[in-house]
């Protein structure tokens, strides 16, 4: 099973709820979303399970078994996080705690952490000015990734219908929902994919999905337009 997550995948909903492969047969990991870039942003994880400190907190607690103390009744649901509730996961409490007061030095450090600028080269300038555009106006990408954050300001969650693709790791999280995912240094993810689970292999796929999804009309030269400005930020 682990040899099937693949390079830049982590599943760690599997200690919480034991799905370790997606309805359609293919692996349950998504890819592990970037630790830059996230000042000023609310949630963290793709499927938006809390802030950083929070998932820090689980991550060090839970995922690698820490000795320290967690807490998130959420985890008490025995349909949704059966594991979680059996093993009482959602109230953890070591002593000695070696774990809490070594959060707030993480927290701050993981803030400080900018997104890398593009390399020189590797984008069109007079393109991407065009894409800004774009993304501002007719193809409205700016209504959810809001510059400069690129993400919404406050509870930057949208459901599966909003954004046109299926459910399963969203229901795999408290809320059943994504996070608009942050768009700066977006040209470091293209190694795995695109979105949670690299399932666009390009930009230009991620353009297509949404320019169907919402009906935007753009055409050929404006979606390459608009990866330029997204290989941009």
């Amino acid at each position: 099973m682990l040899r099937t997550w693949g390079p830049g995948k982590f599943d760690a909903s599997l200690l919480l709820d034991g799905k370790a492969f997606r309805p359609d047969g293919k692996p349950a990991a998504t890819l592990i979303p970037p630790a830059f870039g996230l000042a000023g942003i609310n949630l963290h994880t793709w499927t938006g399970w809390g802030s950083v400190a929070h998932w820090n907190a689980l991550v060090a607690n839970l995922e690698m078994q820490g000795q320290g103390t967690f807490f998130d009744p959420r985890l008490n649901d025995p349909i949704k996080f059966p594991i979680a509730a059996l093993a009482g996961l959602g109230d953890v409490r070591r002593d000695p705690d070696l774990v809490t007061a070594k959060l707030p030095a993480l927290h701050l450090y993981q803030l400080s952490l900018e997104a890398p600028a593009p390399r020189p080269g590797t984008f069109d300038r007079h393109a991407a000015r065009r894409g800004e555009a774009l993304f501002k106006g007719k193809a409205d990408c700016a209504r959810c990734h809001v510059p400069p954050l690129y993400t919404e300001p406050g509870w930057n969650l949208r459901s599966p219908d909003e954004i046109g693709i299926d459910s399963f790791q969203a229901d795999r999280s408290p809320d059943g929902r994504y996070r608009t995912a942050p768009l700066k240094g977006l040209w470091t993810h293209g190694r795995g994919g695109y979105y949670h689970d690299g399932r666009f292999e390009s930009l230009t796929e991620v353009v297509n999905h949404y320019d169907r999804h919402f009906s935007l009309g753009l055409s050929d030269s404006e979606k390459r337009d608009l990866v330029q400005f997204l290989r941009s930020l």
